[in-house]
């Protein structure tokens, strides 16, 4: 057994797939193929089992998918901490980013990563707030933002910037609605939301037994972008930030098959009251903070306000 196997182990069983994980490492898929039979072969153990999307760990490859995390942690801190005696960013971290924000953060941050600290390797994970304090508690990731994630005596919080819900829909029926949508009225809109347990779900729900305003939700789906298409397809509306709307715009501008526009969605803030969610950086309380996480952090909280946010927007916004 040796390190290349039990990395290439780990990225097949979090990708899901042998051709995804290729893709990650930049390896031969047959090469990829080879590492893990040789595992296998050595630990006389069956790590996944074939299904129709990819592969699934078994049993005893799930059991070694949790000494493969902490293997390659202690891995990347033994090089983190060589590297702090120059205080240099090296080695491999990890970030977790929810999908509001993924898509507005994910190419500036790869960009600024790869100029400013060309000798660590970085990789992204995209999920709902939950699972990334899920994940850094595993030890799944080393870093990652969340709104308005629950105290944690094993993680530190600071928060980012706050943003207010909206309700998302297209131009032509929100805009004449005025700077605003009462709370009360939202009974009236049939809502596109995530799953329970979701922060934005549950800032809503809560507020929606204070208010005693039942709220019509009429889809429940686990993707920021497949929400805001099935807003544009007139399914519904959406209770998002406004980060979230901006998020998606990019490559929206074409035309769809059927050569119509898709029409231009508007977010008008919830008032009456405000619905209020905060951008969080988390990161483990337990681990050492090393020049790599202390660098990463600052790159994050810097264009979280600079990419996310309208320029008029992000002095007023950012959390204090």
């Amino acid at each position: 057994m040796n390190l290349q196997q039990i990395e290439t182990f780990v990225r097949v069983a979090e990708a899901g797939s042998f051709s995804k994980a290729a893709v990650l490492l930049d390896m031969a898929q047959p090469a990829l193929s080879r590492q893990v039979r040789a595992l296998e072969t050595e630990l006389r153990e069956t790590l996944f089992i074939r299904t129709g999307r990819g592969v699934q760990p078994t049993d005893a490859g799930r059991r070694l998918l949790e000494h493969g995390h902490a293997i390659l942690q202690r891995v990347a801190l033994a090089k983190e901490d060589l590297g702090a005696l120059r205080d240099e960013p090296v080695g491999r971290i990890t970030v977790g980013l929810p999908p509001s924000m993924a898509r507005c953060l994910t190419l500036p941050l790869i960009e600024a990563f790869a100029r400013t600290m060309p000798k660590a390797r970085l990789a992204l994970v995209e999920g709902f707030s939950v699972n990334i304090a899920e994940w850094l508690a595993t030890g799944r990731i080393d870093l990652g933002l969340a709104y308005t994630p629950e105290p944690h005596p094993l993680m530190e919080i600071a928060p980012v910037l706050q943003e207010d819900l909206c309700l998302i829909g297209p131009a032509a029926q929100l805009l004449g609605r005025g700077g605003s949508v009462p709370f009360a009225q939202l009974a009236a809109f049939p809502l596109i939301m995530p799953q329970r347990g979701q922060i934005f779900r549950k800032l809503m729900e809560a507020q929606a037994a204070l208010s005693q305003v039942k709220l019509d939700v009429v889809w429940e789906v686990s993707s920021v972008p497949a929400i805001l298409d099935l807003v544009r397809s007139g399914h519904g509306f959406a209770a998002l930030t406004g980060s979230a709307m901006r998020s998606d715009a990019a490559g929206r501008a074409s035309l769809d098959g059927a050569g119509a526009p898709w029409p231009e969605l508007v977010g008008v803030p919830i008032s009456a009251p405000r619905i209020v969610s905060t951008l969080c950086l988390v990161q483990s309380a337990k681990k050492k903070t090393t020049p790599l996480v202390r660098r990463t952090a600052e790159l994050l909280r810097t264009l979280s306000l600079q990419v996310c946010l309208p320029p008029e927007a992000t002095g007023a916004q950012a959390a204090r």
